[in-house]
């Protein structure tokens, strides 16, 4: 009499383990290369640092400070923003007449009266003071920032958004986290603002959701690329000339995780980097959907670090004039 067949055992568990890493080790091998064949090549600079008579990064500064405003849809919160700056640089002008200064508005392509809105303080100031430039399409912010960094003429940049979420006199205390790098390696530093010390207070307030997309964030930026920034992302941070120019140039993301990729081209160039501690108050109307934007940033973090591990970029050291 036959007996029936024996049932199929199962794989061994280490054999089930092996497949595993095998499948593992397929998919990362697939997407090393998809973040490859996908990357963008190295950006040239903006048409506006063309021009013969523009300003341009790679030429010596002719002011002390240049402010760069990127604004998508900011017609409501921008007036009390640019009030604030505007009051606090013309007060110090007036205290210090050596001190020059340029605010740069960057409008990103919106659809409403951004650009009428920031037009209004040039009349007002002057438009030596007071500059515009408007993309004719949405670039995203790190695209806006970098387009206004290299039209600026300033020592020492600054980046700002247009809410007006950080006091604007804590510039200040940037400039004396950029003043306690020195001496600064080939006249390079940056200080970045930081929200890091009102963690706390802000978990309290937000959904366990939020919180937890939050702290996958963090662990992303920490774990793929900058280990040395508590907050890369507060949009307040000073920058030198020249480190503006080494990083900027090199710069490929133009979406929201372009202050991780920022961060992450200085600490490969073995930039300085302050972090220092600044007023901030969440301002309503932010343009950040919070699951697809942080879906967004956590593909960007990894592709970052494997674009530049595969090659596909690469750091290129850049001159002045």
């Amino acid at each position: 009499m036959a007996l029936p067949p024996l049932p199929s055992l199962p794989l061994s568990l280490p054999a089930a383990a092996l497949a595993l890493a095998a499948l593992a080790a397929f998919l990362l091998v697939l997407i090393c290369i998809i973040a490859h064949v996908t990357a963008k090549t190295m950006p040239h600079e903006d048409a506006e640092c063309r021009k013969g008579s523009a300003p341009n990064l790679r030429d010596p500064a002719t002011r002390e400070l240049s402010v760069i405003v990127p604004s998508y849809n900011e017609e409501n919160r921008l007036p009390l923003m640019m009030d604030e700056a505007l009051d606090y640089l013309e007060n110090r002008q007036k205290q210090d007449p050596s001190f020059t200064y340029e605010v740069i508005v960057v409008n990103d392509g919106s659809k409403d009266q951004t650009a009428k809105v920031a037009k209004e303080y040039c009349k007002k100031y002057g438009s030596d003071k007071v500059r515009v430039i408007s993309l004719e399409k949405n670039r995203g912010k790190g695209g806006a920032v970098r387009t206004g960094v290299f039209s600026s003429r300033g020592k020492t940049i600054l980046m700002a958004d247009a809410d007006g979420a950080t006091k604007f006199a804590d510039i200040e205390k940037v400039e004396e986290g950029l003043k306690n790098l020195r001496p600064w390696p080939e006249g390079m530093a940056i200080s970045c603002g930081s929200r890091a010390h009102l963690e706390k207070d802000s978990i309290a307030k937000r959904s366990y959701f939020r919180t937890l997309l939050m702290y996958g964030f963090h662990f992303l930026v920490w774990f793929l690329c900058v280990k040395e920034i508590r907050d890369t992302q507060c949009g307040f941070k000073l920058l030198t000339r020249q480190a503006a120019l080494q990083t900027f140039s090199n710069l490929h993301i133009e979406r929201w995780a372009f202050d991780v990729e920022l961060l992450y081209i200085a600490q490969r160039l073995k930039i300085p980097i302050a972090e220092v501690a600044v007023n901030w108050t969440e301002i309503e109307g932010s343009k950040l959907v919070p699951f697809w934007s942080w879906l967004q940033m956590g593909r960007d973090l990894l592709f970052i670090r494997l674009r530049y591990m595969t090659g596909a970029w690469k750091l290129e050291a850049k001159k002045c004039n």
